[in-house]
């Protein structure tokens, strides 16, 4: 009967806990509420309505026109191969940092962040100069007898690979690094001190604790990419077309907000359902009990 009061007792405890949190979060819930989810509301409505009332016409476009398919494709395939050369590039480095002296580690942190304090804009036209044909990365090569002509570098896919490489390294670096310094130093020495190699050590110690860093690093990426515009507009030339590309031409060349919205939503949805799946077959607790 005591068990039972206490049990009761602690419930009720709970539920009062439970209110006490959400009022005291009802600010913030309002805020997420304005900024997210009225535009993202909006953006729905004016898909599916115009001047003479419910239509799907602008998803019917979007199905019908074949020109949509390759611009999904490209953005999902150029955010997929910058997450790639993001971690195969962010790894080392974050690795590299985590095992310096603290003031070592805070001055390579520091560059990592160094073009946070650059513009976008100014950074991707300084990666213009460098990778054109007459610039800095081709007279160089030139020079030094790699290459007896230039190599195009810009205004394809390749710039822009580079371009949102450069600017989306940090946010791979930061959450990974994080997850690095966590991991208690003794771990792999431990396993050292049973027989096994520094590189057994490492594959089988060290990297699966830093998978919820890495797996939240690249998510982050990835999403980044799929919005980008001004990177891949300016070292794509043109040639690289992407759904945010597409959405502001819709909207600011032919004020087809209908067709923009609904091209926002599609790609809100696919991105949605990206999660799902990754949720399903690699969720992060997944990834957290490994790393315990």
């Amino acid at each position: 009967m005591t068990m039972a009061v206490g049990a009761a007792a602690l419930a009720s405890d709970a539920r009062s806990e439970r209110r006490r949190l959400l009022l005291l979060s009802s600010p913030a819930m309002m805020v997420v509420a304005l900024v997210i989810f009225i535009p993202v509301g909006w953006l729905f409505w004016l898909s599916f309505f115009d001047q003479t009332g419910v239509t799907v016409a602008n998803y019917a476009r979007l199905i019908d026109n074949t020109a949509y398919y390759k611009i999904f494709q490209t953005t999902f395939l150029l955010s997929a191969i910058v997450t790639l050369v993001t971690i195969l590039l962010g790894y080392p480095l974050a690795y590299l940092l985590s095992q310096l002296s603290r003031r070592a580690a805070l001055i390579g942190l520091a560059l990592v962040l160094l073009p946070f304090w650059t513009s976008l804009l100014v950074r991707t036209y300084a990666w213009l100069v460098l990778l054109q044909r007459n610039g800095l990365i081709n007279t160089m090569l030139i020079k030094l007898g790699l290459i007896d002509q230039p190599l195009a570098l810009v205004y394809n896919f390749t710039g822009a690979v580079i371009g949102m490489v450069h600017i989306m390294l940090p946010f791979l670096v930061l959450p990974l690094y994080a997850s690095m310094k966590s991991i208690d130093p003794l771990l792999p020495r431990a396993a050292m001190s049973l027989g096994a190699s520094p590189r057994a050590a490492f594959w089988t110690v060290f990297a699966p604790l830093t998978l919820p860093g890495l797996f939240a690093g690249s998510l982050l990426v990835f999403i980044y990419c799929l919005g980008f515009y001004i990177v891949p507009q300016v070292l794509g030339g043109g040639r690289v077309n992407m759904v945010a590309m597409k959405i502001l031409e819709n909207a600011t060349t032919y004020f087809n907000w209908g067709a923009a919205s609904a091209l926002g939503v599609v790609l809100l949805v696919v991105t949605l359902c990206i999660f799902y799946v990754i949720g399903r077959f690699l969720p992060a607790e997944r990834l957290s009990a490994e790393a315990r």
